[in-house]
């Protein structure tokens, strides 16, 4: 598994040992995927049956003014790896985004919809799809939408819980976007549904979010109610929040597809959260 220590890896590898599975995991500091070579060392050392990709760039706005490092951690990184597992007849397990459609619809996105890409950070995502279906005839790619977890608390850049938490802290108006609407995803149960996923052999793309539609300024509404804060709380929206990236204004996922195949449903939000709290104060 790559990209262990990441928010969403730091669950999968319990998750997958969970449940019987023999699992060996990789940060960037050993294995750096984008170089095919300690790619192709790790796997002649292995010899996996599953290989698990977790690992990504995630820093959309950084990514417009380097989109070279962007491509290389999520395109050219998934090429790599579906090369070697095409080789060592190993099934990939790769998680895209639902950066990959331009949030036009405005409704729950489907496996079928076309995608269109708004910048260099969902360029790269959609271009490890790609990589992944060039080279392998049955992977298995995850798209996701604003995973949350416990490892946030851990890592870097954290994530929007956290970011929401600190910001309360500091005693000053907190001002969130009220015109773009996601699916948050929490991540343990992610990696469970996506264990799901694999012990049943699935193959294609599935769609994995959260299941519940909110705008972000809601969403941060939540966290605080559910945390028990009352920071004062300002709507904004695209025009007066500009980032350097463009972003989905609506990316919901639809899950119906994973459903079809008998996975079962996310929980509520509001439930979510409250287990990420719960899991926080540990």
């Amino acid at each position: 598994m790559f990209g262990c220590r990441g928010q969403l890896g730091v669950e999968l590898v319990p998750v997958f040992a969970a449940r019987g599975y023999q699992v060996i995991g990789f940060e960037r500091s050993q294995v750096d995927i984008s170089d095919s070579a300690q790619v192709e060392q790790v796997f002649a050392r292995e010899n996996p049956a599953i290989v698990i990709n977790a690992a990504a760039y995630n820093q959309v706005d950084v990514a417009e003014s380097d989109p070279a490092a962007a491509m290389s951690a999520n395109g050219l990184a998934v090429r790599n790896l579906a090369m070697a597992a095409r080789q060592h007849d190993a099934r990939l397990v790769h998680f895209s985004t639902d950066y990959v459609f331009d949030g036009t619809a405005q409704r729950p996105y489907t496996e079928e919809d076309a995608t269109h890409p708004l910048g260099a950070y969902a360029v790269s995502k959609l271009a490890g799809e790609f990589y992944a279906r060039a080279y392998l005839e049955h992977p298995l790619i995850i798209r996701t939408c604003g995973v949350f977890g416990p490892g946030g608390l851990q890592t870097p850049r954290g994530n929007f819980v956290e970011t929401m938490l600190r910001l309360a802290g500091k005693g000053q108006p907190i001002r969130v976007v009220d015109d773009h609407v996601a699916c948050p995803t929490y991540a343990p149960v992610l990696a469970a549904r996506t264990a799901d996923m694999v012990d049943r052999g699935l193959t294609g793309i599935y769609h994995a979010g959260g299941g519940e539609a909110i705008a972000w300024f809601d969403y941060a509404s939540m966290i605080f109610r559910v945390a028990g804060l009352h920071p004062e709380l300002r709507r904004t929206n695209e025009r007066e929040f500009r980032t350097p990236a463009r972003r989905p204004k609506y990316s919901v996922l639809s899950n119906a597809k994973m459903e079809r195949c008998g996975i079962e449903p996310f929980p509520p939000l509001a439930t979510a959260l409250k287990m990420y709290m719960e899991a926080r104060g540990k």
